[in-house]
């Protein structure tokens, strides 16, 4: 039997920021990692697919995405252009589909 250890259930840098998490995005990743690149590519495209139209937890997403690439960027370089890749993607669909308070409420909380 194979133990999968994961650090933590929650990005450190959202609870230092007083933000309170409304998904499990970024165990989800977490987990994904283990299995590999393919699977935060699996992991993205069923969060992505199920809750870009939700503001909120596409927010989230995004940030998730983006604390990712910081945690990966000296661990691993190729685990961070992954997801430096799906940030982008996540962000720019935000910026060009969220209007009015949907859009505010995304820059807000990123910025």
């Amino acid at each position: 039997m194979v133990t999968i250890q994961i650090p933590a259930s929650v990005d450190a840098t959202m609870s230092m920021i007083g933000y309170e998490p409304k998904t499990t995005f970024w165990m989800d990743f977490s987990i994904a990692e283990r299995f590999g690149i393919e699977a935060i590519i699996d992991t993205f495209k069923r969060a992505f697919k199920e809750w870009h139209t939700d503001h909120i937890y596409l927010t989230e997403l995004v940030m998730v995405l983006n604390h990712k690439i910081w945690q990966w960027y000296e661990k691993s370089d190729s685990i961070a252009r992954v997801y430096d890749k799906l940030w982008r993607k996540a962000d720019e669909w935000a910026q060009e589909n969220l209007h009015g308070k949907e859009l505010q409420y995304f820059y807000e909380v990123t910025d």
